[in-house]
């Protein structure tokens, strides 16, 4: 091999591998059957190169709908979503379906948008996938759930489809599905993610086992767990404490990674309930410096301000908050520097950790979102008005609390 070709070579390997980091995300559908409330659960835990992110609300469809997408999309692009009939997605990459050599890919997002747009159904899915023209430039696994209680994975690549549909017992025994950057049905053994996988399940597995899924669980004992299956630690444990190393740790096959950016959990509806009830619960940034809001679609454009896109940069303030701090815990530039992390700044024995002075004001929150819920239960028949202006007085109120708090980190 002459020298141009073999430097030619090293430069793809490094953009695949880089690629694949970016790209990685980990995911679960939970069915309303093992949930807290009997209302289906879409979590998307989102790592990507591009760490600033922002909430757009759309209306460019059939349907209208809120998104998640990066701070530089100029539109057309979404990486999780809910639209007013109910219907939501998101995706995780596979890198274990592809079966052909098209170069141009990456159109998940462009896919997903779509289908938001478009969609109010798992058949509407399927049906818009059938007339996707070929390529389909995509090699994904993209997670919905609907009004009518559908809840399914679609395992895509350029020219066919599979559907793994949550709501089997066969499939799901336990009443959800778990994924990371592999599909079931694609190359035995290819892809990645197993790490992630395994993490995840144990965790899910013992959650299961006790009581229902809610989506503040998922966010503190998943999003922000430092639990490691294969290695078999935690970080959290007081009996391995990263304190006796200086307080750095390696950034390895945790599920939050310095690649985080945000973790979402998207609430449906039981059946037959308004599916503008649907939340989109949201973590922006790295999640274990991130706080919680819930999003309606039915806010239209009046979403909470530190979650959209502002400035010359289109950029989250919350985001901004979150990627600062992330950046303290992460220091290192030179060499391999950016694997480390320095951990005892997010947890440690003192409890001064940025995640656990950010979970007091979250407890703080979710007990405020918790009475916002019921109120709106109990008012469901007065009128859309009255609730837009119920959420909108939460939106004020919880605003500044979250920035005085990161004012103080």
């Amino acid at each position: 091999m002459n020298q141009k070709r073999f430097f030619l070579t090293v430069l793809v390997l490094v953009f695949v591998l880089l690629s694949n980091n970016a790209l990685a995300c980990t995911s679960a559908i939970i069915t309303g059957r093992v949930t807290a409330n009997g209302r289906p659960l879409l979590w998307k835990h989102r790592d990507t190169g591009q760490e600033q992110n922002r909430i757009e609300y759309f209306n460019t469809g059939k349907y209208a709908f809120l998104a998640l997408t990066d701070a530089t999309d100029k539109g057309g692009i979404a990486w999780t979503g809910t639209n007013n009939a109910g219907f939501s997605i998101m995706n995780t990459a596979s890198y274990n379906l592809k079966d052909d050599q098209v170069k141009e890919m990456d159109q998940e997002g462009a896919l997903m948008y779509r289908a938001l747009e478009l969609c109010a159904s798992l058949q509407d899915f399927e049906k818009m996938l059938d007339t996707l023209s070929r390529p389909m430039r995509v090699e994904a696994n993209f997670g919905i759930i609907d009004a009518q209680g559908g809840a399914a994975y679609y395992e895509v690549n350029n020219h066919s489809w599979v559907k793994i549909d949550v709501n089997d017992p066969v499939i799901a025994p336990h009443g959800y599905l778990i994924y990371t950057n592999f599909s079931y049905t694609g190359r035995r053994d290819e892809g990645m993610g197993y790490m992630r996988y395994q993490t995840a399940s144990e965790l899910f597995l013992q959650k299961s086992s006790v009581s229902g899924f809610t989506p503040e669980w998922i966010f503190s004992h998943v999003s922000r767990s430092f639990y490691h299956a294969f290695l078999g630690i935690d970080l959290r444990d007081p009996d391995f404490s990263p304190e006796k190393a200086n307080g750095w740790f390696i950034d390895q096959d945790f599920i939050p990674r310095r690649s985080s950016t945000c973790s979402i959990v998207i609430e449906g509806i039981r059946k037959g309930e308004d599916p503008l009830n649907t939340i989109m619960w949201t973590v922006m940034g790295y999640p274990p410096a991130g706080i919680c809001i819930p999003l309606w679609v039915r806010m239209e454009k009046d979403q909470p301000y530190l979650l959209l896109g502002q400035g010359e940069n289109n950029r989250s303030s919350l985001c901004e908050k979150a990627v600062r701090l992330k950046h303290l815990v992460f220091p290192v530039q030179r060499g391999n520097g950016q694997r480390y992390m320095h951990f005892t700044l997010i947890y440690n024995q003192q409890g001064t950790g940025f995640m656990q002075q950010l979970a007091c004001l979250e407890k703080i929150l979710f007990e405020k979102y918790r009475a916002l819920i019921q109120t709106l239960e109990r008012e469901d028949q007065t009128g859309n008005k009255l609730t837009k202006k119920r959420v909108a007085e939460l939106y004020a109120e919880i605003c500044p609390m979250i920035e005085e708090v990161y004012d103080r980190l």
